[in-house]
């Protein structure tokens, strides 16, 4: 089906089920996010108490280190570089001694080989979160996380608001922002938080948070359980399962694979998995998405198949990483900084996401006269049009300038509506000739 297509204005009408076009089904974005009162509180109370030295300059350079961070490279890719670098510098030795026997080339390559791959390989450095280090860490990104979890969440809040989870499991919860995210949607039916962080010092902290700025027994969420490890019962799930930053934490593919299978298995409705907006942090997500798609054989305890919500539109391969060159699929979301001095400033968080559902039926015939499409970009408005770059359901990326006398007036004003990350509908043409004519 093509992006391009019109619609009789009923079809729209019936699409924006009576809300008005600015409110239309498809924004999930969200205003400038402000911190959670007592959380913010909370913060600035434990971070004035821990005077630490240079906490602005400290928490600036760990913001960037976190942003440039990549992943380490997997040692078979180490083989294959190591591999064609013996192979160039033989070569090259070759070219020079053309006769003679040298006894001493191979431990010369070798010794060549290590110095160009010490040299040009990327070296990840593990990251120890102890109580300075998580108090730094509070500084730089209680707000922006939770900015981008609020906002990824809120997608399934706003889609499926028949949606009432009983628990949640958050796997690298740090300072536990998933948990204050959670329970500002669904403070009402959530009733058990597993906090999961192999960091006891940023457990510690997170459940200063809950109590206000201190250890008291009277948190301000209740029932938030915190675990240095994930639960092992394969049969136990959680209604939403959340890794927000945290699978870019774990060094190898196999680990990441290992959690993303566990944290799979645990969920029992929606799989949230939240990124850093940049390329590592893209891929990331597209490996869990991947691997989650493919691999339904293996499931054990809940048949259920895996489902793509969000932001993807359909199951097909990510047209962004097959188009070069490759610029990750990201979203922005702005916020509030936590308030280290006394002014606060309006920052944005660029961050990208992957949520999953499980679904029960095999995937019914669509009976819409629309398919949804994804704002990838920001949205440019013109006179009597809107640029839109958009990902659309048919796993292609398309621009498109939507007008009222192509699209439809209802169309328009949606378009006009939307922002980057919103869905668009996208209206099938009622025939032929009139896609033919749109071309």
């Amino acid at each position: 089906i093509s992006c391009q297509s019109s619609a009789a204005p009923l079809e729209q009408a019936d699409f924006l089920k009576g809300a008005p076009h600015r409110k239309h089904p498809g924004v999930t974005n969200l205003k400038t996010v402000h911190l959670p009162e007592q959380l913010q509180g909370a913060a600035q109370s434990v971070l004035k108490s821990a005077e630490v030295k240079s906490l602005s300059e400290r928490a600036h350079k760990l913001s960037n280190f976190l942003w440039s961070r990549k992943r380490a490279i997997e040692s078979s890719q180490l083989r294959e570089k190591a591999i064609l670098l013996e192979k160039t510098f033989l070569e090259q030795e070759r070219d020079i001694h053309t006769d003679a026997i040298d006894h001493k080339l191979e431990a010369r390559i070798s010794k060549r080989v290590l110095s160009e791959l010490r040299r040009t390989t990327y070296h990840r450095t593990p990251l120890r979160y102890d109580e300075d280090l998580g108090l730094v860490y509070m500084a730089a990104r209680l707000a922006g996380g939770y900015a981008a979890a609020l906002r990824a969440l809120n997608e399934i809040k706003k889609r499926d608001p028949l949606f009432v989870p009983y628990s949640l499991l958050d796997f690298g919860s740090g300072l536990g922002t998933c948990t204050w995210a959670s329970h500002t949607l669904w403070g009402d039916s959530l009733k058990e938080y597993v906090c999961v962080d192999s960091s006891g010092d940023m457990n510690t902290l997170a459940e200063q948070l809950l109590g206000g700025g201190s250890e008291v027994d009277n948190p301000v969420i209740k029932q938030v359980y915190f675990r240095q490890f994930l639960p092992v019962s394969p049969t136990v799930q959680f209604d939403l399962v959340i890794a927000a930053f945290s699978l870019s934490e774990l060094a190898t593919l196999d680990e990441r694979l290992n959690v993303i299978f566990t944290l799979w298995r645990k969920t029992n409705s929606y799989l949230v998995l939240v990124e850093n907006g940049t390329k590592d942090g893209h891929q990331i997500l597209m490996e869990a998405r991947d691997i989650i798609l493919k691999r339904e054989e293996e499931v054990k305890h809940d048949l259920r198949r895996p489902s793509m919500f969000a932001p993807c539109t359909h199951e097909l391969p990510c047209p962004k990483l097959i188009k070069q060159p490759v610029v990750p699929c990201n979203f922005t979301q702005f916020y509030y900084s936590l308030p280290l001095t006394r002014s606060q400033e309006r920052q944005q968080e660029k961050f990208s996401y992957l949520i999953i559902s499980r679904s029960a039926e095999e995937k019914a015939q669509k009976s819409e006269h629309w398919d949804m499409t994804r704002l990838i970009a920001q949205v440019h408005r013109r006179p009597r049009h809107v640029q839109c770059q958009l990902c659309c359901a048919n796993g292609e990326l398309k621009q498109l300038a939507v007008t009222a006398r192509r699209h439809g007036k209802d169309m328009y004003r949606c378009a006009r509506s939307s922002d980057w990350g919103d869905l668009l509908p996208m209206f099938h043409a009622e025939d032929d000739t009139k896609n033919d004519e749109m071309q």
